[in-house]
């Protein structure tokens, strides 16, 4: 029966940071993935382009129902750890806008510098490889797998989320943490866009594929980014940023001109070019086509001369606070992150040790950490991962 140090269940972002961080410090380490290749999620981030971290990462980029957890981890490596690893590779990248790093090339050069980093370091990597079953031992865990039994003494839990069940995700983590006594928050998609199935949809299906600077609102949180309708809904990184505040029933508010005070712009147009129609006007600030659809669906479009002032208030209204209750998300098919998950008041903040069953470690987005859209969940990985890899 093999022997090793450690053994790290998901050769993901997190798996692949903590294997090859613990086999620097001499740890013997195997990694295993039940995937026929590692780091699936790596190469679709980004569009292909990978968004592994942001500069402007902080522990307000996350959500977890214990909201300190994630300082610890994320104050001992930084983005600015990483970013001296992607340099030390001689990776091209660049800020997209907002602080977001991306490859200038493809994803492939991220899992290519983390897979190469392992192999310097003696990581054993087994991939196609399942397991079938844990269980603790005096000094450790020993899991029959695909592979034979395996014994280690410290057991790395790098599974991930339920988010893009193509690439292979599972919830076997969390059937792992409830084994071991861990209390499993509910979890449900984040970063993932909505679905629209009332009149609306219509105006969406319309406008599919058109994008706009909005301010997007809900439960008192809010994002100004781009939009994007669909022929499914609502999308955009916007979207996808409020989606995992918004819980099934609540409007969500949306202001299309978030750069205008809108009841003071409507009034001054009315002063100044009373003859034109409002259309032509909001021709200026979105694209014709949207213009006239909004016309058309909201309101009767016709010179601003002819607006009573309760008429403009609610033009406004429309365009500032546009109320939007989505039928719900596309769900855990598209979702970016997993939100809940293994309560964090469980695991150590300082090891990611779970406190329930000593030599038993849990990263990335398996916890019930879940970050904004823009590269903070990559840096949740390598931070957690960072962390564990100095004890296990």
């Amino acid at each position: 029966m093999p022997v090793t140090d450690v053994v790290i269940i998901g050769a993901g972002a997190a798996g692949l940071m903590c294997a090859l961080t613990a086999a620097n410090r001499g740890r013997k380490v195997m990694l295993i993935d039940h995937a026929n290749k590692a780091g699936k999620k790596i190469l679709m981030s980004g569009g292909g382009r990978c968004n592994f971290t942001n500069m402007y990462t902080g522990p307000g980029n996350f959500l977890s129902q214990n909201p300190h957890f994630c300082k610890s981890a994320l104050a001992r490596y930084t983005q600015w750890d990483f970013i001296a690893l992607v340099a030390k590779h001689g990776v091209a990248y660049h800020e997209k806008k907002l602080g977001q790093l991306f490859c200038d090339n493809k994803s492939s050069d991220i899992l290519e510098l983390l897979l190469s980093e392992c192999e310097q370091a003696g990581v054993s990597l087994h991939l196609d490889t399942s397991v079938q079953n844990i269980e603790k031992t005096d000094d450790g865990y020993s899991l029959g797998t695909t592979l034979g039994a395996l014994d280690c003494q410290s057991l790395v839990i790098a599974t991930g989320g339920l988010s893009i069940p193509t690439l292979g995700a599972t919830g076997f983590g969390y059937q792992v943490g409830k084994q071991f006594g861990h209390t499993l928050l509910p979890t449900r998609a984040g970063l993932v866009p909505f679905t629209i199935t009332d009149q609306l949809k219509e105006l969406c299906t319309e406008l599919s594929g058109t994008s706009v600077d909005c301010l997007v609102s809900c439960n008192d949180i809010s994002f100004r980014e781009n939009i994007l309708f669909t022929h499914r809904g609502l999308s955009g990184p916007a979207i996808l940023q409020i989606s995992s505040f918004w819980h099934p029933g609540e409007a969500v508010e949306i202001n299309l001109m978030p750069d205008h005070d809108v009841p003071e712009w409507l009034l001054q147009q009315q002063a100044e070019r009373p003859n034109s129609e409002l259309k032509t006007l909001l021709g200026e600030i979105f694209t014709k086509k949207m213009a006239n659809l909004i016309a058309e669906h909201w309101f009767v479009s016709k010179p601003m001369k002819q607006y009573t002032p309760a008429e403009l208030t609610d033009v406004a209204e429309k365009l500032a606070c546009w109320q939007v209750v989505p039928a719900g998300t596309e769900g855990y098919r598209t979702a970016e992150v997993t939100l809940g998950g293994i309560d964090t008041r469980e695991v150590s903040s300082k090891t990611m040790e779970s406190l329930k069953s000593p030599g038993l470690y849990f990263i990335g987005e398996v916890l019930d950490v879940s970050g904004h859209l823009g590269g903070f969940n990559f840096q949740w990985a390598w931070a957690s991962a960072y962390a564990a890899a100095q004890f296990v």
